[in-house]
């Protein structure tokens, strides 16, 4: 059975706690992760980049000089590619980078990115420490004292956690999120996954259901 070790507040080990194996020893589909990492990037695009071809520019009603006769090379209009301010030759054009993963293949890709993280022992358990407001400092002196400085760390809370929550986000390498909104991608981009025993708990009811 996957394991993690579990942290108190005063950031010493207090042994470990056993995974759920239907979410941490999930089978793990690489392709399928790859599918939601892609579609996770593409969804957030903007798509908007665009420039006007010679159709949309401005200009080009006439010809500007005739044919033949002046000595100047032959044109047919101002709003060609070759004319400064003419339109753009193959372009960027606006586009929709969404792309849509079915509910069980993106359940199934997060399951396999949490499989990896618990076979790497890279599932930490954190007891949340009591905060009347946020504050940074209390939170870097833990994450210290549990040996994660410097890591890539994805914190995951439960609903309840709002204060943690902001007093973790402007911690450098740090990103939280709540177990609802947990994805693919956060998992796959971080060394190690940190969860509150509220998280782990809001996580395993999400995923079991």
């Amino acid at each position: 059975m996957a394991k993690a070790r579990k942290y108190g507040s005063d950031g010493k080990q207090h042994g470990t706690v056993d995974l759920p194996a239907a979410i941490f020893e999930a089978p793990v589909n690489e392709h399928l992760i790859w599918e939601a990492v892609k579609s996770h990037l593409g969804n957030q695009r903007q798509g908007t980049a665009a420039a006007k071809n010679r159709a949309l520019v401005s200009g080009g009603g006439r010809k500007p000089w005739k044919q033949k006769g002046t000595g100047r090379a032959r044109s047919g209009s101002n709003t060609s590619p070759l004319w400064p301010g003419g339109g753009v030759a193959f372009g960027p054009k606006q586009r929709d980078y969404t792309t849509r993963m079915n509910q069980k293949a993106r359940r199934s890709a997060l399951l396999g990115a949490l499989s990896v993280r618990a076979r790497e022992d890279n599932v930490v358990i954190v007891e949340a420490p009591e905060l009347k407001e946020p504050k940074t400092k209390p939170v870097a002196e833990l994450l210290k004292k549990v040996g994660l400085e410097g890591k890539k760390i994805l914190w995951v809370f439960d609903r309840t956690g709002e204060t943690l929550l902001k007093s973790s986000r402007n911690l450098e390498r740090v990103e939280t999120t709540e177990s609802n909104t947990l994805n693919t991608y956060a998992l796959m981009k971080c060394d190690c996954l940190v969860l509150t025993e509220g998280g782990l708990k809001s996580l395993t009811e999400r995923l079991s259901a």
